[in-house]
């Protein structure tokens, strides 16, 4: 018999009888660990801090966030992958390595569909940014704009394949419009080079871009959601613009690895779940421009797989690859 797999088999069992399905570090054994993908400092590490103080409670032996950043986020999501299925480990990570990256990757390490879905933490809308001085002033004015000067318009993007790449690619495909992609290594390179001028737009999350709106850097001219942003309530949506289909939203998703037990996924959703309901983790949320989610395991699931079967339409008609 493989040793790893047994072992594996035979943690999942302990987790799962201990207490009647309450996993066995529930009782204080060892602290949980939340598995970020992504650097410390954006949003993608705010929001499970946040989340993590408040959720202390429910796991006596404590809870760390620790970052295991490259690769678009495959490199903490391989390692939460093969990490024993006993609660002691999660991953909460945006849409990529959960639901973009096996579509864009010729290879991966691991399966995103294999691992176990816990709840969806918050959702962050992405908005169309345009740097201050950009002659349109309107949705409307930028789609004109962008048709009748196809290919002189510059985009921002968090690196190839990234959601703000992904996102200009499905808005120039619904638009029929041709802009230049400018990759950078992450949002605060790109913000930087649109408050400066040096790029026209960047297709960003709320999150990172909603400063600099209110301090006129920048010009968020839409928002990706069905409905308006809280934070921005004099936005218009893609949506009521007349373009229904033009909904990017950027997920922050809790997961834990393949094999792991109901009863431990059940005492993770509701420990998390209670806490995103708490008063304040939502205004803190709110000041991020995420609105918490809660969703059951159930509901995460399907939201999952809606999300991977999109981008991936999306991926494959921008024909766009990632080695």
């Amino acid at each position: 018999m493989n040793t790893k797999l047994s072992r594996r088999h035979m943690l999942a069992l302990a987790a799962a009888s201990a207490l009647g399905g309450v996993p066995a570090l529930a009782q204080g054994s060892r602290p949980v660990r939340l598995v970020v993908p992504f650097p410390a400092g954006g949003t993608a590490d705010i929001l499970p801090r946040i989340l993590a103080d408040k959720a202390r409670a429910a796991f006596p032996a404590g809870i760390i966030v620790d970052n295991k950043a490259g690769a678009g986020g495959n490199i903490g999501a391989d390692y939460v992958s093969r990490a024993d299925p006993d609660g002691s480990v999660f991953l909460i990570s945006p849409p990529g390595p959960i639901a973009i990256n096996n579509h864009l990757y010729r290879s991966l390490t691991f399966d995103p569909t294999k691992f176990e879905p816990v709840t969806v933490v918050a959702t962050v809308p992405n908005v169309l940014d345009v740097r201050k001085d950009f002659p349109a002033r309107t949705l409307a004015e930028f789609i004109a704009y962008a048709k009748a000067n196809p290919g002189k318009v510059t985009y921002a993007s968090q690196g190839y394949g990234s959601t703000s790449h992904l996102t200009a690619a499905l808005f120039m495909q619904i638009t029929g419009t041709e802009m230049v992609h400018v990759p950078y290594k992450g949002t605060a390179p790109a913000l930087v080079d649109i408050v400066g001028g040096v790029v026209d737009v960047f297709f960003d999350n709320l999150s990172s871009s909603l400063n600099f709106h209110q301090t006129d850097k920048l010009r968020i001219l839409a928002v990706a959601d069905k409905t308006r942003a809280q934070q921005l309530p004099q936005v218009p949506t893609f949506v009521e613009s007349g373009l229904p289909n033009m909904v990017a939203v950027t997920f922050f998703t809790m997961v834990a690895p393949p094999g792991t037990p109901k009863g431990v996924i059940d005492h993770a959703y509701g420990a998390f779940s209670s806490a995103l309901k708490q008063p304040d983790v939502q205004k803190r949320f709110a000041d991020q421009g995420a609105t918490p989610a809660g969703w059951t395991p159930a509901r995460t699931a399907e939201f999952i797989r809606q999300e991977s079967t999109r981008w991936a339409r999306v991926i494959k008609t921008a024909d766009v690859k990632v080695d």
